[in-house]
């Protein structure tokens, strides 16, 4: 086939739900991955050794769970073999003194195990949850609607009329306080500190970003109730489910397939056209799932895209610089506390001051002395993710430069060009395995193979991660909610008719919920 309803162009978990959404319509779908594997940031391989199964990516789906939608959908990616597993427990913190903290999908244990730590800091976590589910209709519907949409205008004079002006501003000042500032004023524990601090990050923010606070918060109160699920067997097997969805539509997802420009015939976009020198046509609509530079520096031609939104996409800004280390263990991770070993998600951090000083660093180009250490441990739920016995670990990096200038620990040489090679990326790696090894002597010896995926690498497989940002384009305030991808932007919709713009770039903004996907397949229709 050449002619389809909808054409989308990439194949993350944005394009997926989105094709999903439209084939339950009677859509005929096209999904266009320009690299040999789809999914985009979701990709399982066996990275190190055989039977050893790693995410090389994103790993967790606490967000696409949670969503709205998601009931609808579970069904139908049931029926083609998708399994959920949770973790034991979904997060917790590890500090260089040997002391940790487990966060578990229970509020009462919670509240008590807070409450050992400080006076008030059992009942400040429990207020906090409760003040999120008091504000939930509002805060989830402002990211779970178009920003521009009567859905939002009527969320807002229902909440202006309950709150009333005064309500309002209370709620708009609470929601830009950043994470620092909630923490120090709320909990006397420096642990609390350092277990909430890191999750900032995994949203594209820092503890002194605005909204940091509000974001821990939904961060946390979504741990608590949902845990921190992973695709059993691993993170490959929603792709595969979600294209067999497709293609029992009728429609079909095509690798390799490289889109080079969409074409556009009386304002509205009509086809697109690949590198390889095909052309399909779309009935009906095309959605791209891309960077705003992408869209509108590349696939488009340069007079169909007006002056102020060319230059308003050349500007847009990209964050800090991530990295991914696979590694196959011969055994689990023999952690001081056992209890460790069940946690999703662990964070080695020396706490609050160390994540800020780690996300200053790297915005200065550094590479940070002591970053946090994101410590995946996918295994103790899943095991079928490795030879009985063995284990793995997915370790991730979030404070790192795109370019980078010098090192904060004064050890490693900057590249001449400030470009990420495999060399730097190793010597980095070093780094966090030997603080790994601190924390659990003889660790080293347990690593049966490696991969390490720098800020380079990551680029060169998913052409969205400029410079190695996860999160396809920071996520600071100007870019956030109405202003994403930049002000002057109308939800998902773009200058030319039956084009839209959808992915991390765009709103709600990074992370596995599948959500602008989502928005995209109820504007098209």
């Amino acid at each position: 086939m050449t002619s389809y309803d909808v054409i989308i162009i990439g194949s993350g978990i944005n394009s997926l739900v989105c094709a999903a959404e439209l084939t339950q319509k009677g859509r005929k779908v096209l999904v266009l991955e320009r690299e040999a594997v789809a999914g985009g940031c979701i990709r399982t391989e066996e990275a190190t050794l055989p039977g050893f199964r790693h995410d090389l990516f994103s790993m967790s789906y606490p967000l696409f769970v949670t969503t709205p939608f998601y009931p609808k959908l579970k069904p139908l990616l049931d029926a083609e073999g998708v399994s959920m597993v949770n973790a034991t427990l979904p997060t917790g913190v590890l500090l260089p003194d040997g002391r940790s903290l487990v966060f578990r999908q229970d509020r009462d244990a919670n509240r008590a195990a807070f409450a050992t730590l400080g006076a008030k800091d059992g009942d400040a976590h429990v207020n906090a949850m409760r003040g999120i589910e008091a504000e939930a209709p509002l805060l989830f519907g402002l990211l779970g609607n178009e920003p521009r949409s009567a859905a939002t205008v009527k969320l807002l004079a229902k909440a202006g009329w309950s709150k009333g002006i005064d309500g309002m501003a209370h709620f708009g000042a609470d929601a830009l306080v950043s994470v620092r500032d909630w923490l120090e004023q709320t909990f006397d524990s420096d642990l609390i500190h350092a277990l909430m601090a890191p999750w900032v990050l995994h949203v594209g923010l820092g503890p002194e970003s605005s909204f940091s606070a509000m974001m821990a918060k939904v961060v946390m109160f979504t741990l608590e109730a949902a845990g921190l699920p992973f695709v059993e067997g691993g993170s490959d097997r929603i792709v595969g489910a979600f294209t067999r969805i497709i293609e029992n539509g009728g429609g079909a997802v095509l690798r390799d397939c490289d889109v080079a420009r969409i074409d556009v015939a009386g304002g509205r976009a009509t086809a697109v056209r690949t590198t390889d020198g095909r052309r399909f046509e779309a009935r009906r609509a095309v959605a791209a799932n891309v960077t705003p530079g992408q869209l509108y520096g590349r696939l488009l031609d340069t007079d169909l895209v007006p002056e102020p939104v060319a230059v308003r996409a050349a500007a847009y800004r990209f964050g800090r610089a991530d990295m991914q280390i696979h590694l196959a263990l011969s055994e689990p991770v023999r952690w001081a506390d056992p209890e460790l070993a069940k946690v999703g998600l662990l964070h080695l951090t020396s706490g609050l001051d160390a994540v800020s000083r780690a996300v200053n660093e790297a915005d200065r180009g550094l590479l940070p002395a002591e970053g946090t250490i994101v410590v995946g441990q996918p295994a103790d739920a899943d095991p079928s993710r490795c030879p009985q016995g063995k284990s793995i670990l997915w370790i991730q990096l979030q404070e790192l430069p795109r370019a980078i200038r010098g090192d904060a620990a004064g050890v490693i040489d900057a590249p001449a060009d400030g470009r990420w090679d495999d060399r730097t990326a190793a010597a980095y790696a070093e780094r966090i395995l030997d603080r790994i090894e601190a924390h659990v002597p003889g660790f080293r010896a347990t690593i049966l193979g490696r991969k390490i995926y720098g800020p380079h690498d990551l680029e060169a497989h998913n052409i969205n991660l400029v410079g190695g940002d996860p999160y396809s384009g920071v996520c600071s305030i100007d870019q956030f909610h109405l202003f994403r991808p930049f002000a002057g932007s109308r939800n998902h919709a773009t200058p030319v008719r039956g084009l839209y713009h959808m992915g991390a770039s765009t709103h709600p903004g990074p992370g596995l919920s599948g959500t602008s996907g989502f928005m995209v397949a109820q504007a098209i229709g």
